[in-house]
């Protein structure tokens, strides 16, 4: 079966931030600007983000999962951490054992008390 390989054209004009949106360079600011007003070319001077309409289509030329500037962050599907699947797979587990599922393990915290102030201090 061959690798999948993202479309290079597309990578070359588009930037993908962190939470998945897509950025790109506004088209018809490059060059002729004189014949353009000033509010237009302030328009197209900065980056745009793609609509949710073109998500799907760039999704399947980058073999990624993307979203739509109107979708909230919870539009994408992240995968489970290891941690919270062997969560998932004990609770799975429990229910059908018809018990409740033990506590994940945690760790002590190394954070000190709080500090109160000394006698003097209070005194001032």
């Amino acid at each position: 079966m061959h690798k999948n390989k993202p479309h290079k054209g597309l990578l070359k004009r588009v930037r993908i931030t962190k939470t998945g949106l897509v950025k790109h360079a506004k088209a018809g600011f490059r060059h002729l600007r004189q014949g353009k007003r000033r509010s237009r070319l302030r328009r197209l001077s900065g980056d745009g983000y793609i609509s949710t309409a073109e998500t799907k289509r760039f999704s399947k030329m980058l073999f990624m999962r993307l979203r739509g500037r109107e979708q909230p962050r919870t539009a994408l599907r992240r995968s489970p951490t290891p941690a919270e699947r062997a969560a998932k797979r004990a609770e799975a587990r429990a229910a059908v054992k018809g018990t409740k599922p033990a506590a994940p393990k945690t760790t002590k915290s190394t954070a000190s008390k709080p500090r109160t102030k000394s006698k003097a201090a209070t005194a001032e």
